[in-house]
């Protein structure tokens, strides 16, 4: 006896499909688990018009036929005919939600694209009707090529309609999986792009809010006007970085080179003095002072994720990730790292494929972190002129953005050679739902950036702060003999330890200076600034212009090819103490840590040496 024919229900999470299957089946139902996966399979049995029996089973919720979960991968087998104890389906149900149609499109392509007779429910049309979005289904059922019965599954409207096309949908006899016509591509924006020309070729009426949303998905999510809105977005943030900043920053510096004068005006020259002046005022304010820098850097990203735009660019970053061996889920976590790794690291944990997420685990510190940003202004600052490359374009901005982008090249290289070597595997697609554009609540954009400078200034009364004070005693003991011409720094317990290491840098560019700031950085990022203004007060003790004189220090000591390799050292450097920790908790052991700070010192290493040579016969 030939068993009954298979049916499967299949779509994005949220479409409605178990009430369909609900109102379809009733009481016949059964509950059971799939053959060596903990994933549920329900099925029930459903009468056809001509009297047929017909077994519908209940896929898990899915986004897409590249599988980023057990869930996900059970519904790609059933409907591919490769899960254990399944048979392929005779046809498929698509359910889409009526409200969300160019989002549910996406998946819906797909499982066209596989060749099984297809019927789509389109489904909640009453909510959609509630919210002023009216559909064409004869318009939707031509554009994708199969029947489309809209339906009201908690209300059990469309049921008879959607029995009798099944009734001409379903066939005795073998189904045959033919290959996809090579119409729908892998990539996440083509999908996108079609699901959302179909959606508006099918839509009747819609409210101005969806209107708007499309009309800016046309240009946000293009194939050419995307990358460049993205890009010039970026521009943007790094321009304002410097322009926007730069007023506060200079109010912050006067106070400190006031406080400074005031305590040297009112303390004896003495070790308490050298320790307020010299350790913590010209440490720790080199450091504050970039606050309003990095507040603007986060008033950009907090606007960007509270307007829906950050999940678009997401969207668009996805085919480039996947020509690296990453996944588009990579996205998110990479993101976060721009503000620190830590967190990007840890958001890791929403990637289920473990060789995907190890990955991103090993390239997250290349995305550069705030942290970073003050050593980037200062040499930035010191080095480059700040002259207009074109009309509202700093060449300052533009060598900021050239940094970023730069870690962004080195990320992907890294991913593409890690892909092919040590975490050897196949990447995976992802699908999530598109959020609404919508203005950015400001009050929760401030609160953000408050959360933000609460962060920075209590790393900067505590590791950073902590890291000066010991680099000043260093620093300053022991002290040379009265009368001796050896500097105070080369004399002290550190500068004795940076003379010793500074021949293993000096093939790259880097000075005794460098040395010592790159010791300390370990701790904190920011601490290479705090460590270079302690360096200086003590061999000028008598400067007391704030960071314009570490500017004028920076520019008489270093030359133009050894700042542009200190920078690119920071761009691939092994990271803080608390990241390489965070990974060593997130892979549950030391192997991982020690080859992430093995590889990238070996990157930045190479990187600085590069660019200083190249520097150098290029004459600058």
């Amino acid at each position: 006896m030939n068993a009954a024919p298979l049916v499967a229900l299949v779509g994005n999470p949220n479409a409605g499909k178990s009430a369909l299957f609900n109102a379809l089946t009733g009481a016949r139902q059964k509950v059971g688990n799939y053959p060596g996966v903990t994933v549920e399979r329900k099925a029930g049995r459903l009468t056809l018009d001509d009297g047929r029996p017909v077994e519908l089973v209940d896929l898990p919720g899915a986004y897409s036929l590249e599988p980023s979960s057990p869930d996900e991968r059970v519904t790609r087998d059933v409907v591919t005919g490769t899960q254990d104890g399944e048979r392929l389906p005779d046809a498929l149900v698509v359910v889409v939600d009526a409200a969300n149609l160019d989002n549910h499109l996406r998946f819906t392509l797909q499982l066209i694209a596989l060749g099984l007779p297809v019927v789509v429910a389109l489904n909640m049309v009453d909510l959609a009707e509630r919210d002023g979005l009216k559909l064409d289904a004869a318009v939707l059922s031509r554009e994708l090529g199969v029947p489309v019965i809209p339906t009201v599954a908690v209300r059990k409207r469309g049921l008879d309609a959607l029995r009798a096309i099944l009734t001409q949908t379903v066939v005795n006899g073998p189904i045959r999986l033919r290959k996809s016509d090579g119409s729908v591509q892998d990539d996440i924006v083509t999908l996108q792009r079609r699901a959302r020309d179909i959606a508006t070729a099918a839509t009747l009426s819609e409210t101005p809010v969806r209107r708007w949303t499309h009309m800016l998905d046309g240009v946000a999510l293009h194939p050419i006007a995307g990358p460049v809105l993205l890009l010039a977005i970026m521009f943007l943030m790094f321009q304002a970085v410097f322009s926007w900043a730069q007023p506060f920053m200079d109010a912050i510096d006067g106070g400190f080179t006031a406080l400074q004068a005031f305590i040297t005006s009112e303390l004896p020259d003495s070790l308490l003095r050298s320790l307020l002046v010299d350790g913590v005022i010209k440490g720790v304010g080199a450091v504050i002072v970039f606050l309003p820098q990095i507040l603007i850097l986060f008033l950009f990203i907090l606007v960007l994720e509270a307007s829906g735009y950050m999940v678009r660019a997401a969207f668009l970053m996805d085919r480039v990730m996947a020509s690296v061996g990453l996944s588009g889920r990579a996205f998110i976590p990479l993101l976060s790292s721009f503000a620190c790794a830590i967190p990007g690291i840890m958001a890791t944990r929403t990637i289920d494929d473990e060789k995907d997420r190890l990955t991103t685990i090993l390239i997250a510190p290349l995305m550069t972190c705030s942290a970073r940003l003050p050593v980037y202004t200062l040499i930035i600052g010191a080095f480059i002129p700040n002259t207009q490359v074109l009309p509202f374009v700093g060449l300052q901005g533009l060598v900021m953005l050239g940094l970023y982008v730069m870690g962004i090249v080195g990320a992907f290289v890294a991913a593409l050679v890690l892909r092919r070597t040590v975490t050897k595997g196949v990447s995976s697609g992802f699908m999530m739902e598109m959020p609404k554009y919508q203005w950015p609540q400001w009050r929760d954009v401030g609160i953000g950036l408050w959360s933000r400078a609460q962060i920075f200034l209590k790393r900067a009364g505590g590791i950073i702060l902590i890291s000066t004070v010991i680099l000043w005693v260093m620093l300053s003991f022991p002290k040379p003999p009265e009368g001796s011409r050896v500097s105070p720094v080369d004399y002290s317990a550190a500068g004795r330890i940076a003379n010793g290491i500074a021949p293993v840098f000096a093939p790259i560019g880097f000075n005794r200076d460098i040395v010592l700031a790159l010791i300390p950085a370990m701790a904190a990022r920011e601490v290479a600034v705090a460590a270079i203004g302690t360096v200086y007060a003590i061999d000028d003790p008598d400067s007391n212009q704030g960071g314009k004189a570490m500017v004028e220090n920076l520019r008489g000591r270093w030359t133009l090819p050894t700042a542009l390799a200190f920078l690119m050292w920071f761009v691939f450097a092994p990271q803080c103490i608390s990241t390489i920790a965070v990974t060593r908790r997130e892979t549950n052991g030391w192997k991982w840590p020690a080859f992430m700070v093995g590889y990238l010192f070996a990157a930045a290493y190479i990187m600085a040496g590069i660019t200083y040579w190249l520097a150098v016969f290029a004459g600058l």
